[in-house]
């Protein structure tokens, strides 16, 4: 009897045992369903695709949009632009003052703020960065030449940097530099963690330390940078994302294709003719950059034949604007005749532009000596930039425009970063560029790509001119706008007649992005923050 009843319980044990396991797998599948049912997790990773690879993740030892579109989001400059334009608003400074002679600006620097690897953000770093440019050379930093040039040269318009206390730094210019504010705000001149600049020494381009929303983690050459959200931002709520990967895919027709299938969620260097295709899909989205930039064809005005102003205005009068324009820009630009955009204060609108005529341009190179033409390189750009989405069919169409007058330019292309070296060295007899404004301001065109302080950086044409250098140096140590606008007006006169270039197109450039990308605010100077950007 015991033996029966204790089976019966073993029994009855065991079919609860049984039940309650039913039970509870059960529960389970029910929640494995409700889970299934409800929405996915929001995507935390952007992925970007873009032209091009950056030359460094050290902003001040490039010049190249590709390395500001990744350091943007890691580096932080003392003063900012607004969202969508290059009006001023506080950075790493929460304020400053200028004293009225306009030569002492004084900045008192946010307190708590943290480089991505520990260090403190003070003063102390602020003078560490820029003794570390001034100290250096065009070859090193090249845009430091914003400034006038280096410590070292007659021109540079910083006499010291000294930090008053650890939370106030104090600059004293030589001279007054009316785009002052406007020049520590780019880009370029994102504040470096001291340690990590000494820890890494020239390796620190490969390995950038600043106290962005986001922190370098890796980068592979020619195919992807990652970075990561810094959990130690002192804009709290921010990063939205947690991961963004840019990665380089060349054509701008396969970009697309990856974003439609989904392997990417924004593209740069969207082609305009391709704009129709994605408004027509409902899972995609077109976005419009503010327009503030050039796309030109330069010349060397240092090698034969283009020492010879005649054959440069000759190659101006070859050129057709329009058709170029009408073929690959899809009515989103308009034809260049001076080397900055209408958009830019001091524009000189009552310059006549070149107009295509090839009777006038065999004419201007008969009297130069060549009235057979003469052969010559035509240097194309590798990658799609915002002002020539697609330089070899562009390059083509000028090479055909040539040939008309007796003029055989063979096309020539090398990688990004290779093609830039060649160019500043002044290697080429005709390159294609463009430039997308760091600040918005006449400074930022004329100065930085024309003016003889700016051969080896940014002037790839080698052109120099005393009147025009004195002329730029005036306007910018002038403080009164109106006045700037009629200097910089004579800078525009001067370079239409000297012809160094043939400004080809102001465009507005486009980008394409998966409909759930919310929040992405194009900069006109192309360097585009995304702390804000988030998924639906």
């Amino acid at each position: 009897m015991k033996k029966t009843m204790k089976l019966l319980l073993i029994s009855i044990l065991a079919i609860s045992m049984f039940l309650v396991g039913c039970s509870s797998q059960s529960s389970k599948t029910t929640s494995n369903s409700a889970s299934k049912s409800s929405s996915t997790p929001k995507k935390d990773t952007l992925v970007y695709g873009r032209g091009g690879d950056s030359t460094s993740l050290d902003p001040i030892t490039s010049t190249e949009g590709e390395t500001f579109k990744v350091t943007k989001n890691i580096f932080e400059t003392l003063v900012n632009y607004g969202d969508q334009d290059t009006t001023l608003h506080p950075g790493l400074a929460e304020k400053w003052d200028v004293s009225a002679d306009s030569l002492t600006y004084t900045f008192h620097l946010r307190q708590g703020v943290k480089f991505q690897d520990g260090t403190d953000f003070n003063a102390d770093a602020v003078v560490f960065n820029f003794d570390r440019w001034m100290n250096g050379d065009d070859k090193q930093f090249p845009y430091y030449t914003m400034f006038g040039g280096y410590k070292k040269d007659e021109g540079h318009v910083i006499k010291e940097v000294k930090a008053l206390d650890q939370n106030t730094v104090q600059f004293v210019l030589k001279r007054p530099q009316a785009p002052f504010l406007k020049n520590l705000a780019m880009s370029a001149f994102g504040i470096s963690s001291p340690t990590a600049v000494k820890k890494y020494g020239d390796k620190y381009r490969e390995n950038p330390v600043g106290t962005g929303p986001f922190k370098f983690v890796e980068w592979k050459q020619n195919d992807r940078i990652t970075l990561v959200k810094n959990p130690d931002y002192w804009q709290k709520g921010l990063p939205k994302l947690n991961k963004v990967i840019f990665r380089v895919i060349p054509e701008n027709t396969a970009r697309l294709n990856a974003l439609a299938n989904g392997e990417i969620d924004v593209m740069d260097g969207l082609n305009n003719s391709d704009e129709a295709t994605v408004k027509a899909n409902d899972k995609l989205q077109v976005i419009k950059r503010p327009s503030m930039n050039v796309g030109y064809l330069g010349f060397t005005v240092t090698r034969k034949p283009f020492d010879n102003k005649l054959v440069r205005e000759a190659l101006n009068y070859a050129v057709d604007k329009k058709s170029i324009i009408d073929a690959f820009y899809g009515g989103q630009a308009i034809a260049a005749k001076n080397p900055m955009p209408p958009s830019i204060e001091g524009y000189d609108d009552a310059i006549e532009a070149y107009p295509y005529d090839l009777d006038k341009a065999k004419q201007l190179l008969a009297q130069a000596g060549y009235p057979n033409g003469f052969s010559m390189d035509l240097w194309a750009m590798p990658v799609a930039r915002p002002y020539m989405p697609e330089g070899m069919k562009v390059a083509e169409v000028i090479q055909a425009s040539f040939a008309k007058i007796g003029v055989k330019a063979k096309i020539q292309t090398v990688d990004w970063a290779t093609y830039l070296q060649k160019a500043a060295k002044g290697d080429f007899d005709a390159y294609m560029l463009g430039w997308t404004g760091d600040n918005g301001d006449a400074d930022n065109f004329i100065y930085t790509l024309l003016d003889k302080d700016s051969i080896g950086a940014n002037n790839y044409s080698q052109y120099s001119n005393i009147q025009l250098h004195d002329i730029l140096i005036k306007a910018q140590t002038e403080t009164d706008q109106a006045k700037r606008n009629d200097l910089y007006k004579q800078a525009q006169v001067i370079i239409h007649d000297d012809a160094p270039w043939v400004p080809l197109v102001h465009s507005t450039p486009l980008l394409a992005a998966s409909k759930d990308v919310l929040n992405y605010l194009p900069h006109p100077t192309g360097s585009d923050l995304l702390s804000n950007v988030e998924f639906k």
